[in-house]
């Protein structure tokens, strides 16, 4: 018999047509992204990668302190997800029926849930902001009332619900009509009196931690609210799409505040183990009662690839390995060292401004400069466009010291570290002398670094 020859060979395509990448998003996707990365040297061709590493064609490492905007938790390709998945492929199970009950989302469900014994049951969907709508959806059917209340500068998802709560005028511009929601900023308690008072208020939907400029809700305020809502007949859903497992070193960052209990949790992006897009709704036993209040109503709220087998088998490898590798205490104890060492430096550089958040979410600030020269150039490019100076310390970063980090959001002169959380020492040394070695070029008013900010400064003047 001949050898059987595969109809679809992908190693192959990849080989023939990799090279091409830049030029098919161009053509067929979204043709700003090879714009933007061609503009910042962004460009790079990863060969491959490892945990909280990159190497490109000729070897070189680089180092990843983003990881896929959060979704990397464990770094990428870890060898028990990976066991994981080709395990559940090669068991051929009878998936997505929809007339049966599987196992996996049950286990899976029953493991997140005792990270959260006040929470009774979870909902799968594939994504955040699947994640965040199941929330906004629950909140209005569960309480009966219409309008949702959200902060200043939040960011939920880019769907139609979750714009509605998005806080970021950017993203809502265009899109309108959104729903009628209300936005409040974080920590302001007697905001939140007055529009409870209204009568309308289904719920407050709150990141703990603020993805946009790393900022932590204050003391006591998700408590406060908490009593609030609760008083008034509405309920908190605290959105760890972000912030939990483990990313600030308790693995959901309501944690942080003693005795707050979200009636409804939103998780997302590390639970993929960055293989299978997958999102979950945490929420109480009332809650989902009420949605799902007879038979009539069983599919009332559902997503088709929700509780797939392979999300599943992903997400309760992530959990085993949290565990077994006591990743959130990697998180807590790497955080503070990087927090620390970045901290020790902002009496050193007058642009460097503030070192804030937990775990590893780590926010670096920079801010006006005190001495003439440094000054003058920082008002060139607040002039031309807010928040150049932070995309002049990515880059360099990157180009010449191979460390992938990106701003924390448009218009901020504010950088985000979210790394794997499976970093350690090492990568914290290579972050803090890479970093350094950029403050000490931008202190200097010379070097590559400022040339670069006059051309993002040309940049920025020619997209007005």
């Amino acid at each position: 018999m001949k050898d059987e020859q595969p109809g679809f060979d992908l190693a192959r395509l990849l080989a023939e047509r990799g090279a091409e990448r830049y030029e098919l998003h161009t053509r067929h996707l979204n043709h700003q992204l090879p714009r933007m990365l061609h503009t910042l040297g962004f460009d790079k061709v990863y060969e491959r990668a490892e945990g909280a590493h990159f190497w490109d064609a000729e070897g070189n490492d680089y180092l990843d302190m983003l990881a896929g905007f959060g979704v990397m938790g464990l770094g990428r390709h870890h060898p028990v997800v990976r066991r994981a998945l080709h395990d559940v492929l090669d068991a051929s199970l009878a998936d997505l029926t929809r007339f049966d009950c599987q196992p996996l989302p049950g286990l899976l469900a029953e493991k997140l849930l005792a990270h959260s014994p006040h929470l009774d049951r979870v909902f799968f969907g594939n994504s955040g902001t699947e994640a965040v709508e199941t929330a906004l959806k629950f909140a209005r059917y569960a309480t009966g009332k219409p309008r949702i209340l959200y902060c200043d500068h939040a960011f939920h998802g880019l769907t139609t619900g979750s714009l509605s709560v998005n806080g970021e005028k950017g993203f809502r511009e265009g899109f309108a009509p959104l729903l009628p929601d209300t936005a409040i900023t974080l920590g302001d308690l007697d905001a939140l009196r007055r529009e409870l008072k209204r009568g309308d208020v289904a719920g407050l939907v709150v990141e703990p931690i603020q993805g946009k400029g790393v900022h932590a809700s204050p003391p006591g305020f998700l408590r406060e609210a908490q009593e609030l809502l609760h008083r008034h007949k509405a309920v908190l859903i605290a959105d760890e799409v972000q912030t939990g497992l483990g990313r600030t070193g308790d693995f959901y960052a309501y944690q942080h505040e003693e005795g707050v209990e979200p009636d409804l949790l939103c998780v997302a992006k590390a639970l993929s183990g960055g293989y299978v897009p997958v999102g979950a709704t945490l929420g109480k036993d009332w809650i989902f009662k009420r949605v799902y209040s007879s038979m009539d109503r069983v599919l009332v709220h559902s997503a088709s690839f929700g509780s797939n087998a392979q999300a599943m088998a992903a997400g309760l490898a992530v959990l085993a390995v949290m565990e077994q590798e006591e990743t959130v205490a990697n998180a807590r104890r790497t955080g503070d060292l990087l927090r620390e060492r970045l901290a020790a430096l902002v009496g050193r550089y007058e642009l460097l401004h503030e070192v804030r958040g937990r775990g590893l979410m780590i926010g670096i600030e920079f801010g006006r400069p005190s001495s003439l020269k440094l000054r003058s150039r920082w008002t060139m490019l607040q002039a031309a466009r807010k928040g150049l100076f932070a995309q002049m310390v990515v880059v360099p970063l990157l180009q010449k010291h191979r460390i992938l980090t990106q701003v924390s959001g448009d218009h901020m002169e504010v950088i985000k570290l979210i790394p794997p959380l499976v970093i350690g020492e090492p990568e914290v040394d290579r972050f803090v002398t890479a970093f350094t070695a950029v403050m000490d070029d931008a202190h200097s008013g010379g070097g590559l670094m400022w040339d670069f900010g006059r051309t993002l400064v040309k940049q920025a003047v020619a997209n007005r």
